[in-house]
C-alpha cells in the first residue's frame, strides 16, 4: 500500500464522519440526499459481497466492515431516527437516470461474467454517479451548510487521491484497472466545478450552484458544445457543463410540476 491509498481512505472516512457527526450533533438531516447515502450503501454493499470468502489483509478487512456499518448507519439516521427532518421534498433526483445504464454497463464492460464480478463493476460504476442527487439537491434549494461543503470536500479530495494511487501503482507495478481507473476519473469531473468554487468562495458555494443560474450553465455549455464541434474547446469543461445542464433539467422538470 503507498501513501496515496492510504490518504484517500483516510479522506473517504473522514467525509462519511463529518457527515454522521453531522446528523448526530445537530440531530436533523436536512440538506443531505438520502438517495445518494443508499446508493452509496449499495455501492459497498455490492462491492463488498466477497468479505468473508476473499481475505487480503487485516487493514482491507476492517476497513470493508467499517464503510458498510457507516453507509447504512447513515441511511438509519436519515430514513428512521430523524426520518422527521429529511427534506424528501426537494431530494427528487430521478435514480433510476443512473440506475438503469449503470446496470446495462456492468453487464457489457466487465472482467468476467460472473455473478461477483459483475456486483463488482456495477458498485464501481454506481460510485462514479451516486453523489449526483446530493448535487442536485444543493443545485435545487440553492443552500447548502458549511459542513455539507467540507463533506463534498473530502470526497472529492478521496478520489484525486486515488487517481494518484494509480498512476502510482502503473509505475512502479504496471497495474492498470481500467475500469476503477475511468470511473474514477469521471466522479472526479463531477466534483471540478464543486472544488472551484470552494477554494475560491469557500462558505458561499451554495449561492453558485442556485437554480437560477441553470440559464447561464445551459448558455456556457452550449458555447463549449459549439467550440467542441468546431475543433476547439476544453473537454474537461465541456464534461462539467455537461453534467451541470443535467441538474439544471432536473431542475426545469420540478418547476414545471
Amino acid at each position: 500500500m503507498n501513501i496515496f491509498r492510504l490518504a484517500g481512505d483516510v479522506s473517504h472516512l473522514v467525509a462519511i464522519i463529518i457527515l454522521l457527526l453531522k446528523i448526530w450533533r445537530s440531530k436533523s438531516c436536512a440538506g443531505i440526499s438520502g438517495k445518494s447515502q443508499v446508493l452509496f450503501a449499495l455501492v459497498f454493499t455490492t462491492r463488498y459481497l466477497d468479505l468473508f470468502s476473499v481475505f487480503i489483509s487485516a487493514y482491507n478487512t476492517v476497513m470493508k466492515v467499517v464503510f458498510l456499518a457507516l453507509s447504512y448507519a447513515t441511511v438509519y439516521l436519515i430514513y428512521m431516527r430523524f426520518r422527521n427532518t429529511y427534506d424528501s421534498e426537494n431530494d427528487t433526483f430521478r435514480v433510476e437516470f443512473l440506475l438503469v445504464p449503470v446496470t446495462g454497463l456492468s453487464f457489457l464492460e466487465n472482467y468476467a461474467f460472473n455473478p461477483l464480478e459483475i456486483l463488482w463493476t456495477f458498485s464501481i460504476f454506481l460510485e462514479a454517479v451516486a453523489i449526483m442527487p446530493q448535487l442536485f439537491m444543493i443545485t435545487k434549494t440553492g443552500e447548502a451548510e458549511s459542513i455539507t461543503t467540507h463533506y463534498l470536500f473530502f470526497l472529492g479530495l478521496y478520489r484525486v487521491l486515488y487517481i494518484a494511487n494509480w498512476v502510482w501503482r502503473y509505475h512502479t507495478e504496471g497495474f492498470f484497472d481500467q475500469i476503477a481507473v475511468v470511473s474514477g476519473v469521471v466522479q472526479t469531473i463531477f466534483y471540478c466545478d464543486f472544488f472551484y468554487l470552494y477554494f475560491t468562495r469557500g462558505e458561499s458555494v451554495s449561492k453558485l450552484l442556485t437554480v437560477e443560474n441553470c440559464g447561464s450553465f445551459q448558455s456556457q455549455y452550449l458555447n463549449v458544445l459549439a467550440n467542441r464541434r468546431a475543433g476547439g474547446g476544453d473537454f474537461f469543461l465541456f464534461v462539467n457543463q455537461l453534467s451541470s445542464l443535467t441538474c439544471c433539467l432536473q431542475c426545469s422538470e420540478e418547476k414545471e410540476r
